[in-house]
């Protein structure tokens, strides 16, 4: 696959490990005649280490062979997520540091979480773009400022905390974006 064809969460193979796209800059060219430089923030699946990448736009990786399973949370204990395939009932389990971000939006009941296979291992996941969240504790909304937008902080229910509408309250559930965390309604 081409650089300038690389997408966010594409996982592609990068010196002999696979690698998934988290973050892409352009940069275009100054000069006529010039290369559009595509920077890349990559994530080493199996080191967990952060990679950058600046490549042509016709320069290009190789796709990595995975396999993307349905998979669903089962259990969380002190180090590790487990996780259950939807089809074969296989069990992975990931270490709760490796998928930090992810954890944050993971519940027990939430469907659409795909597991990345490599070698038959599960290597990580992939959420779906929104999920919906419960308002554990935020300020109580003060009467009359509803019809402004101002946010004010908010605490879900896997810990994760956002800015949210003045007028919601807590206990209500909201929808989150996964890949930036930001509120995107009530649900």
């Amino acid at each position: 696959m081409q650089a300038k064809d690389f997408k966010t969460g594409s996982v592609l193979v990068y010196n002999d490990s696979p690698i998934i796209i988290e973050k892409i800059s352009v940069q275009s060219p100054s000069a006529r005649g010039g290369t559009t430089i595509y920077k890349f923030r990559a994530r080493n699946l199996m080191t967990k280490q952060k990679v950058d990448l600046a490549l042509k736009g016709n320069e290009s990786l190789p796709d990595a062979d995975f396999e993307k399973r349905n998979v669903k949370l089962m259990y969380t204990d002190a180090s590790h997520m487990h996780f259950m395939d939807q089809t074969d009932y296989q069990q992975y389990s990931l270490p709760i540091e490796d998928i930090e971000e992810e954890c944050k939006y993971i519940t027990e009941n939430l469907e659409g979480i795909v597991g990345m296979i490599y070698n038959e291992g599960c290597v990580g996941v992939q959420l779906p773009v929104a999920v919906e969240l419960v308002v554990k504790q935020c300020d109580p909304g003060v009467k009359g400022n509803s019809a402004t937008s101002r946010t004010k902080p908010a605490i879900l229910e896997t810990g994760l905390e956002i800015q949210v509408p003045e007028y919601l309250k807590e206990g209500e559930t909201v929808k989150v974006d996964t890949r930036s965390g930001e509120f995107l309604s009530r649900a």
